[in-house]
């Protein structure tokens, strides 16, 4: 039953994401790709982010790819209770949009067995320093390690079970 529930999800964030971006995304894409990313240094959060895409068999979504940043960051996989763990987080640390609204709202309603992993979310987001606010793309070149530094304190790492 809960697979049956996850593949709602799924197909609700499929069909939602290119309703979403054309409506409400009016800044223009990054007009990079994944083998440009890979290509950095290998201590950059351009790289990771290229290996995290590689890894998942993804190409960056025009006008999303701050999204597949905050997974490289926080280091929340891609299946959907991670997804919306993550919406979590960025709830927690003040983002705010109708997107993430919608998919925690739909998350919690539809996948309650996981809201103590929501809600711990929410207060690592709470807890970190703010950055869902930053220009990622022209952060791609930063030391991943020491951004996440800036972001996370050391109690938060081990929370989010960083090495």
């Amino acid at each position: 039953m809960k697979t049956l529930r996850k593949n709602l999800i799924l197909w609700l964030f499929n069909k939602s994401q290119k309703i979403y971006t054309s409506m409400f995304k009016s800044h223009k894409a990054w007009d990079i790709n994944k083998k440009q990313l890979l290509n950095l240094h290998t201590a950059s959060l351009g790289h990771a982010l290229g290996v995290f895409l590689e890894n998942n068999n993804f190409e960056l979504l025009p006008k999303v790819e701050r999204h597949d940043c905050y997974h490289v960051i926080t280091g929340y996989s891609t299946k959907v209770e991670d997804e919306i763990a993550l919406q979590c987080l960025c709830y927690g640390n003040g983002k705010r949009s109708p997107y993430l609204l919608g998919a925690i709202f739909l998350g919690v309603c539809i996948l309650p067995d996981y809201y103590k992993y929501y809600y711990k979310s929410y207060l690592i987001g709470k807890k970190a320093n703010v950055f869902h606010h930053y220009d990622y793309h022209k952060l791609l070149l930063v030391n991943l390690e020491e951004f996440r530094l800036t972001i996370f304190s050391k109690q938060l790492h081990y929370e989010l079970n960083f090495s």
